[in-house]
């Protein structure tokens, strides 16, 4: 266990924070003795629904030494983090309230002097050692995310078919089989029955004196159902997004949505990042079971919620499809992703085979189909295929830039001759992972800020007291303090004297913390100077968004340069994905994320990758048009660029 080191070692043993001062939080020691040597036993206390958990407390035994994080994680509780708990995004707080447990060098960075009194710690780095208990606060389960997107009109032509036909009974004189009885009545499909359909027709055909209605998903007769059911018929369009999952349920009948539903993924435990989730497969063997258990898990809920929420049967859910990144399809399907993880980069496919609902876990029709979004590449998936498919990329004579901001982003440029694609590493300063006040986007979240010469105006999610500060409202900081002149071309804050020169009204938030770094601060949770529980905006915090930025905008530069195009012949910019959909065009331009265009030319496009799905599912040539793609669309890899590293750095500054 790494403990406070420092100049803050002796006040925190003197305030009894650490474990070898008498007074340190512990139990009786009496209390500390397990049944089993060599094992710690902890028993964890919720304090609101944990998803993923099951409800009331939960008494566990692991081996001792092992984190309070991982020894949750084994046990399937669920406890908030985006780094996979390497400690760097000070999420996994949790309470100790039975037990000891010194502080971890990271917990006071993550925690005041009183709340460390109180027992509140990173799970990650809390040693699990003889008898503890621990509270662990509720996993935001329903950020704020983007439920539909841009999409364009489709032929209304699911795979999902049904046929009604009345049919004349058997007799000695007319001897033919059930199946060739109900094939020769159907006189506009060639459909191949399977073994299910098989099973039930003798005793569905009987029951309901041969009138019955043929249910057929791309050609195959999976089902018969009694009388004329027709009219009945759904499927669910799935965005599996490495945070936020949103799940459609589509009337196939009339081409119109009947819910949607959204909620994070079951993942998040394991980081908050594509990379985070492949690094634990490689680490622990049985991570990828747990992985897949759990996006399958989230699949299943949102399911569930959908069809309760629409009144519909899940067994008249006949198909899903899915558009996900290529980890995320990977490990939903219980591929390992490894080989995604480390150069050349390589997926186990890009095309993958007919897969039914239930090996998704869903349960739904027992016969009901599964299409997966091919990929482009590792870092270019199903999802992207998805979004140009609604957003038409391959159709529009316009030269377009697709942006799909993220901890991955996906960049695609092109017009409906050519098509470029790339991914740019941002990192998950856009989640507010790796930012010092950051959270994702859900109640009490900064989503809007907004500098004057009197003050600070935010716009906080829910309309509550803040609590953090989410991407939007990072980004928007960030550019406010730029046009103010807060914040320089290179990205450093202006010395208050500076600031007292430009701005009075605003010179009193910029302070330095107790280790010198200065941060200017957007609200006063507590008294006015109260630093340490003020919502504030660091130094490195905007470091963090220059590295995030930069990234992105040397590989739409890359693309551009590709293409023998210029920023000025870029005619329109889509920003996808939900933090896309929040994000203020004129300060994505003002900090240099998308090319200086006018602000009309920029649309948030929301969730296109969704709208795909939908597409797919109420069109048969839809989903032949994503599969074409991959033909049209030529991969750029940035790491072999010999000039990345250059162009990089070019683009860190802040345009002037």
């Amino acid at each position: 266990m790494n403990e406070s080191t420092g100049p803050d070692r002796e006040r925190y043993l003197r305030e009894g924070l650490l474990g070898e001062h008498p007074q340190a939080h512990h139990v009786d020691p009496g209390a500390l003795t397990t049944e089993e040597p060599g094992r710690s036993r902890i028993t964890f206390v919720r304090t609101g629904e944990a998803a993923g958990a099951p409800a009331g407390d939960r008494e566990v035994r692991v081996p001792a030494g092992v984190s309070v994080f991982d020894a949750a994680s084994w046990n399937g509780i669920a406890i908030d983090s985006t780094c996979g708990g390497h400690g760097t995004c000070r999420k996994c707080k949790v309470r100790v309230v039975g037990g000891a447990v010194p502080v971890a060098r990271q917990d006071p960075r993550a925690f005041s002097p009183e709340q460390l009194r109180q027992g509140w710690r990173l799970a990650c780095l809390a040693s699990a050692q003889g008898e503890l208990t621990v509270e662990v606060p509720p996993l935001l389960t329903r950020p704020k995310a983007a439920t539909v997107g841009v999409g364009r009109q489709v032929i209304l032509r699911p795979a999902v078919q049904k046929r009604y036909v009345e049919l004349d009974e058997p007799s000695l004189a007319d001897q033919r089989t059930d199946v060739q009885r109900v094939l020769e009545a159907i006189d506009d499909l060639e459909p191949r029955p399977d073994l299910h359909a098989i099973r039930r027709l003798p005793k569905v055909l009987r029951e309901n004196d041969f009138k019955v209605t043929a249910v057929i998903v791309d050609e195959v007769l999976i089902d018969v159902e009694g009388g004329d059911t027709t009219a009945t018929r759904y499927g669910i369009a799935f965005d599996l997004g490495t945070t936020t999952v949103v799940a459609t349920l589509l009337d196939l009948t009339t081409g119109t949505p009947a819910a949607v539903r959204s909620m994070l993924n079951r993942q998040q435990p394991f980081g908050g990042d594509v990379i985070s989730r492949i690094s634990a497969t490689m680490l622990d063997p049985d991570a990828l079971g747990r992985l897949r258990e759990a996006a399958q898990a989230t699949l299943a809920e949102l399911a569930g919620e959908v069809c309760a929420e629409a009144g519909v049967d899940p067994a008249t859910v006949y198909e899903v499809a899915l558009a996900g990144n290529a980890t995320m399809t990977h490990l939903v399907l219980g591929i390992d992703p490894e080989p995604l993880g480390v150069a050349p980069f390589v997926m186990s496919t890009k095309e993958f085979p007919e897969v039914l609902a239930g090996e998704l876990g869903l349960a739904l029709h027992p016969r009901a189909r599964a299409y997966v979004f091919p990929s482009l590449g590792a870092y270019v998936g199903g999802d992207i295929v998805a979004g140009m498919l609604a957003s038409g990329m391959d159709r529009d004579k316009r030269l377009r830039l697709f942006i799909d901001v993220g901890t991955n982003c996906e960049i695609v440029l092109g017009d409906s001759a050519r098509l470029l694609s790339t991914a740019a590493p941002a990192g998950p300063a856009f989640e507010g992972a790796s930012i010092r006040c950051g959270m994702r986007a859900a109640d009490g979240a900064i989503e809007v800020v907004k500098l004057s010469q009197d003050g600070v105006g935010l716009q906080v999610i829910g309309n509550g007291e803040p609590v953090g500060l989410c991407g939007s409202g990072l980004v928007d900081a960030v550019a406010e303090l730029v046009a103010t002149g807060l914040l320089d071309s290179s990205g450093r804050l202006v010395s208050a004297e500076a600031a007292r020169a430009m701005i009075p009204g605003l010179a009193d938030r910029l302070v330095e913390l107790d280790g010198g770094e200065r941060v200017f601060v957007l609200h006063w949770s507590g008294e006015v100077g109260d630093v340490e529980h003020a919502i504030y905006l660091s130094q490195r915090d905007v470091r963090e968004l220059q590295f995030a930025k930069a990234a992105i905008a040397t590989g739409w530069n890359l693309l551009l340069e590709e293409f023998g195009a210029q920023v000025a012949d870029v005619q329109q910019v889509l920003l996808a994905g939900s933090f896309g959909s929040y994000l203020s065009a004129a300060n994505a331009v003002r900090i240099g994320l998308v090319p200086k265009v006018p602000v009309l030319r920029i649309v948030s496009a929301g969730n296109v990758a969704g709208e795909g799905a939908k597409m797919t599912l109420l069109s048969v040539r839809e989903r032949a048009g994503a599969h074409t793609l991959l033909e049209e669309v030529r991969y750029v890899e940035l790491s072999d660029r010999a000039d990345f590293n250059d162009l990089f750095v070019e683009q860190l500054s802040f345009p002037s």
